[in-house]
């Protein structure tokens, strides 16, 4: 599981809330648990090791190459080919896993890279000289993303559970969450959650958020 809080004004992230969302989101990665912090930005992440076994591929994952770190939640089934594709482009690599690739993915081609990942995929990129905060989810929205932008703070997450435990973001409800809740089986529509200050990223879509 991944999540994060970033203070677009560059004011320092509450690392009490961070340890907080990370304790709910720990059932979801029991393998590893890792933070990174830069300026108002802090991550974490809770590991399933599937792919690469190795702590080279323990999250967050920091490229002091290309000045990137990332947070990933998913698995990219075409990373192999990728891995080559970016080789041959002068890329070099630390770590034998599918993380890593998307990292010089992104490098390489920016917010496009999306569009040449094959899987089921939530991560969210900061670069570190650019002060930019990228995030992404797959075409059907396996993976989810939840986040939570006010007060020029934003709160993600891959559960609303983790969100809320940040205490940084109120459980006010959603009307029409509510309304989708009762009339559509249960199913709320992205980017509505039941809750009015949390939302889900939509399938199939990225977003980027800039420094203040």
């Amino acid at each position: 599981g991944i999540c994060g809080i970033y203070h677009v004004d560059g004011k320092e992230p509450e690392f009490s809330s961070l340890a907080a969302m990370l304790q709910k989101l720990a059932r979801r990665g029991p393998d590893h648990e890792g933070t990174f912090s830069d300026g108002g930005m802090a991550l974490g992440h809770r590991r399933l090791s599937i792919i690469d076994l190795s702590e080279r591929s323990d999250q967050p994952m920091v490229d002091s190459e290309s000045g990137l770190a990332i947070v990933f939640n998913g698995t990219i089934y075409n990373y192999p080919q990728l891995k080559r594709e970016l080789e041959s482009k002068g890329h070099h690599f630390f770590s034998s896993g599918d993380t890593e690739v998307i990292i010089k993915a992104y490098k390489q081609w920016g917010s496009a890279c999306v569009q040449r990942l094959h899987g089921m995929f939530a991560f969210v990129i900061w670069d570190l000289h650019n002060k930019t905060c990228f995030m992404a989810r797959d075409r059907l929205g396996i993976k989810p993303l939840y986040y939570s932008f006010a007060d020029k703070t934003l709160v993600f997450a891959s559960t609303m559970q983790a969100i809320l435990a940040s205490k940084l973001v109120d459980k006010e409800i959603n009307p029409q969450g509510l309304h989708f809740q009762f009339s559509l089986h249960g199913v709320i529509p992205a980017p509505n959650t039941i809750l009015k200050n949390i939302k889900k990223l939509p399938p199939a879509h990225c977003m980027t958020i800039f420094a203040d």
